[in-house]
């Protein structure tokens, strides 16, 4: 069994920054890809930013030039340093790992989520 915990999520005023971790903890897997995703109340979930197990990455239009997702396959973790924060940046963030488990399955597993709020 996988868990993934974030982290990291608060109260920032625009034009601040955060840096929101997603930690993998388990035993006897390898991390794939992996996304952080957000969901603003009344709107639907959305990618903002994903990475592959090569460091190839992805992102939402909307984010692209504030945002950087960075992995560090040795602690597990993967990171979204969000910088120049806009209200519309206001959300509910989940992380997403598809993971190879032990038996040489492929799973998704999400993260319980962290609220960020860019408010003043």
């Amino acid at each position: 069994q996988v868990q993934l915990v974030e982290s990291g999520g608060g109260l920032v005023q625009p034009g601040g920054s955060l840096r929101l971790s997603c930690a993998a903890s388990g035993s006897g897997f390898s991390i794939n890809s992996v996304g952080w995703y957000r969901q603003a109340p009344g709107k639907q979930r959305e990618m903002v930013a994903a990475i592959t197990s090569g460091g190839s990455t992805d992102y939402a239009n909307s984010v692209k030039g504030r945002f950087t997702i960075i992995r560090d396959n040795a602690k597990n973790t993967v990171y979204l340093q969000m910088n120049s924060l806009e209200p519309a940046d206001t959300a509910v963030y989940s992380c997403n790992a598809n993971v190879r488990v032990s038996s040489g399955v492929d799973r998704s597993y999400w993260g319980q989520g962290t609220k960020v709020t860019a408010s003043s």
